[in-house]
């Protein structure tokens, strides 16, 4: 017993020793992580922000590109170059159908760089059109199209675009009627309308044999999307397209969805080989059922098709105690009829049906009734079983035929030119940021761009980040269930303290073990060592009491 009261000592001092050091352990790391700041990317190790200082401090400098592009903005100095649409929308009533919606330029209104300003979507129901040139046009031939841009919904969105155009390169564009029937060769960007959350990325491939364009719309991304679109900080999009024909988008730099322009799009930007031939019909004799009724079967003598699904039970008793002449329903004998009531115009008035109170205590009141039973003799309408048909000649299908408009292209990545940039939306929450956009054909340089950018917007949002208690409470206002999970959380080291290092009561088999076994005869050699032990205790108990007289 000693041994084992030793070893839940020790256990019990090790659970304090380790609750201890976890929570020092946890002290020192949310101390670190108020002062502390991530490395989002290597390449941001150069950016001139002091770390130490508050994101209010931050030093901003305008993002400068490191290489090749072929279109840049930051919307940090005078809006150059931007021309805002000054025509209508067709097909839409006269009131809406203008590019009226206003735009402006501002700094973000939460986790706030000073001096780093975005191109904010201002106006409510109301379309909107705002586009510029590329500093040189992109052709596609054996070079990577990227385009990345950052967007903040700043105050969520409802119903909504932020999605960019890249605007077709041809003699008679003209920016100021840029509208939604422009010309574009690429669309990219997040959309949003009710529960649906798009991430598009939508080219117009060209016909080969008829000079007509298709829109090609990459399949769905297959995470969710959701809270890119609602949780007010600023996300950072971008597409890739390579020269063997696979794009890739992403958002805060990671992917999100990959593919093929020739296998991932919807429709396939190669039409089938074969078609169902239209001029095919099919025969009036074609038999294309697999079972048929056995036309050889007969209906037996017995089978009564008269017989009910259900009989009253025969073998039914009444409920000794049944009130036959009672009631269910009575009227109530507290209600009084209204002052009001007018008997000429109302009618002879009558008390209100309330349950026959005599009925509680009853199995039942009224008159009774035999329970319905099964019918063991019920069959039903006869049917012939069904057989293989020996005519059966399938599921009958068109002919295939040569497809006459069919063509491959083998290369969709050498899509139309593009030289313009253009933002045609419509949206039903307003202050939508855009910022950064930038078209470039490396990956280094578009990812120092965002270095230096949106990688500044994230340093300064995760300094802002509510500490971890905060965000708890705040996550238990939205679901008061998760109050529920904390305190089991917090009370489950607490039960398992008090579980094993409460001292614990003496059971009765600590008893019983302490207990001498009397039942176990004793022999006479055992008793003679016993008895001489208990005489030599009581002559040492006699000299304690005569030491003591004597001091007295």
């Amino acid at each position: 017993i000693t041994r084992m009261h030793f070893r839940w000592d020790w256990l019990c001092l090790g659970v304090l020793i380790i609750s201890s050091v976890t929570a020092e352990t946890e002290n020192e790391e949310t101390l670190d992580a108020d002062v502390e700041v991530e490395d989002f990317d290597k390449q941001s190790e150069d950016a001139d922000v002091d770390r130490d200082k508050s994101s209010l401090e931050v030093v901003y400098q305008t993002p400068k590109p490191t290489g090749e592009v072929y279109f840049t903005e930051t919307f940090d100095g005078v809006l150059a170059g931007w021309v805002l649409s000054k025509t209508k929308k067709e097909d839409t009533d006269d009131n809406i159908a203008k590019y009226d919606g206003r735009w402006e330029v501002e700094e973000l209104k939460e986790n706030t760089v000073p001096g780093d300003r975005g191109l904010v979507l201002k106006s409510v129901a109301k379309h909107h059109a705002i586009s510029a040139m590329l500093t040189k046009a992109f052709i596609f031939d054996n070079k990577p199209l990227i385009v990345q841009y950052e967007v903040n919904f700043q105050e969520g969105i409802d119903c909504g675009g932020a999605y960019i155009k890249l605007l077709s390169s041809s003699d008679d564009l003209n920016l100021e009627y840029f509208f939604d029937k422009t010309p574009y060769t690429i669309m990219f960007g997040p959309d949003k309308c009710g529960e649906d959350y798009k991430l598009h990325f939508i080219f117009r491939h060209k016909n080969p044999k008829t000079g007509e364009y298709d829109e090609k719309h990459a399949k769905r991304p297959d995470i969710d999307l959701k809270k890119f679109y609602l949780d007010k900080k600023t996300h950072l999009y971008t597409l890739v397209l390579k020269p063997d024909d696979t794009f890739e988008m992403l958002i805060d730099q990671s992917v999100v969805s990959k593919g093929s322009l020739l296998e991932d799009m919807v429709p396939p930007v190669n039409p089938p080989k074969e078609i169902e031939d239209p001029n095919d019909k099919k025969p009036d004799g074609w038999d294309e059922r697999p079972k048929i009724p056995d036309p050889d079967a007969v209906k037996p003598d017995d089978w009564d098709e008269d017989e009910p699904s259900k009989i009253e039970d025969p073998d039914a008793v009444k409920p000794e105690g049944w009130l036959d002449d009672e009631p269910q329903y009575v009227p109530d004998p507290n209600a009084k009829k209204p002052k009001d009531w007018d008997e000429e115009m109302d009618g002879e008035w009558e008390a209100p049906q309330i349950p026959n109170p005599k009925c509680e205590t009853a199995p039942g009141c009224g008159h009774w009734v035999r329970p319905m039973k099964n019918n063991p003799n019920y069959k039903g309408k006869w049917k012939a079983p069904m057989i293989d048909n020996p005519n059966y000649q399938g599921i009958w299908s068109p002919r295939k035929i040569l497809n006459p408009d069919y063509f491959e292209d083998l290369h969709p990545f050498k899509m139309t030119t593009v030289n313009a940039i253009g933002l045609e939306l419509w949206s039903m929450t307003s202050d939508i940021y855009f910022d950064n956009f930038i078209i470039c054909s490396e990956k280094e340089v578009a990812d120092r761009w965002a270095a230096d950018g949106w990688g500044l917007k994230k340093l300064v949002a995760s300094a802002n980040e509510p500490g971890m208690f905060s965000q708890l409470v705040t996550a238990a206002e939205d679901h008061p269930w998760l109050w529920v999970l904390y305190i089991l959380t917090l009370a489950l080291p607490v039960g398992l303290g008090v579980l094993f290092c409460w001292p614990a009561k003496k059971t009765d088999e600590d008893i019983d073990f302490k207990k001498p076994d009397i039942s176990k005869p004793i022999t006479k050699g055992e008793l003679k060592p016993e008895r001489e032990e208990l005489e030599d205790d009581e002559i040492e108990l006699e000299e304690k009491e005569n030491e003591g007289t004597a001091e007295d």
